[in-house]
């Protein structure tokens, strides 16, 4: 699964790449820095496992992983084609989620692509621009539906009214996923369109050192902007971000994110955020050869589950051995466990939990 980070240019994203990935994508103080999109394979940060690990003792321990596409800046035009557009606004459709990085600071060493500081329209420049080319779809199925809906094919006339509605909603400015639609006709008739503003989003105020606990006037406007779209905002000082990232040792990241009065990275915020707007959630495998966080999506089915380790696991399902996280930490053990009776033996309905601890038996 991917997330993609979008945003004007010299906003800030390839230093948030660096800071999340250590990939050391170019990161300059001029637009257009980024042309081609850097993919990153980040960790998502999960204390069960640390836990787990001191339990088991494992030879390895390998977490989940989100991918992190740094996506070049998009301009006013893009839709039409300016600023290379068209590539950019096709390696954000290919992405699951987005992650809208918005410039909540004054710098006057920091160049701004349109001369002055105002997340509310670099928001809103980004925003049409996506409206635009979802727009250019809609319109394109309309064509399509149009017929069908005219020989009165009830089917066709249903997606008609709704795709006439999504028209509607975006010539008026708002994205798809703040356009009201029933969710079954959404899952049969929207998605499957894969509209660039039908993703999830998380808005990214980078901030200054001074607001990165508590945010700024910028950061307030941005949240009362989107406060009936469906969407999160994480407030980031990207800037100290890719300074801790630079930290090889834990404790020195301690204590400069306790100057600051930061708990912990944005970072690590951020990722699990993207996780969780993904729709994702983490179950485990543990035993003395690895400990390993697997992710599937919520309301994944046992069988499913098993298919991420490998398609046979799926095809050849039989049961599945289901401990749950705090009863193992708990016990300390699987023998403990299952001395305890907290052991359960699940078939093909059994609905994955976040962090259920699982073993499954198959025959191929």
């Amino acid at each position: 699964m991917k997330a993609g980070i979008v945003g004007l240019p010299n906003v800030g994203k390839s230093t948030l790449f660096n800071s999340l990935s250590n990939a050391k994508a170019q990161s300059a103080n001029f637009p257009f820095c980024t042309i081609e999109p850097n993919l990153g394979v980040v960790n998502v940060p999960d204390p069960r496992l640390q836990k787990l690990e001191e339990l088991v003792n494992p030879e390895r321990v390998l977490p989940a992983t989100v991918e992190i596409v740094d996506i070049a800046g998009l301009v006013k035009g893009a839709s039409k084609g300016e600023g290379l557009g068209n590539q950019f606004l096709g390696n954000i459709r290919e992405t699951d989620a987005i992650l809208h990085v918005l410039r909540c600071f004054d710098d006057d060493n920091v160049v701004h692509v349109d001369g002055k500081i105002n997340p509310l329209n670099d928001k809103e420049t980004i925003d049409i621009e996506l409206q635009l080319k979802d727009l250019e779809t809609v319109e394109k199925k309309i064509e399509k539906t149009k017929r069908a809906a005219k020989t009165g094919q009830k089917e066709a006339q249903k997606e008609y009214a709704i795709l006439e509605k999504l028209k509607e909603g975006l010539e008026a400015g708002k994205s798809v996923r703040a356009i009201d639609i029933d969710e079954d006709d959404r899952a049969e008739f929207v998605t499957p369109l894969q509209f660039i503003t039908d993703k999830p989003v998380l808005y990214i105020c980078n901030v200054d050192e001074n607001s990165a606990v508590n945010g700024n006037a910028y950061v307030e406007q941005i949240k009362e902007a989107v406060k009936d779209e469906n969407a999160e905002v994480l407030v980031l000082a990207v800037g100290i971000e890719a300074d801790i990232a630079e930290l090889e040792d834990f404790e020195e990241r301690q204590m400069f994110l306790e100057d600051i009065g930061l708990e912990e990275a944005g970072a690590s915020k951020l990722i699990r955020t993207a996780y969780r707007l993904l729709n994702q959630q983490t179950y485990f495998t543990a035993g003395v050869k690895e400990v390993r966080a697997w992710t599937v999506k919520v309301g994944a089915t046992a069988p499913e589950a098993a298919g991420v380790i490998h398609t046979d696991f799926q095809k050849g399902f039989i049961r599945a051995e289901v401990i749950a996280y705090e009863d193992f930490v708990k016990y300390g053990s699987e023998a403990k466990v299952k001395e305890a009776g907290k052991l359960s033996v699940e078939g093909k309905e059994y609905i994955v939990k976040d962090g259920d601890i699982m073993n499954f038996r198959f025959n191929v």
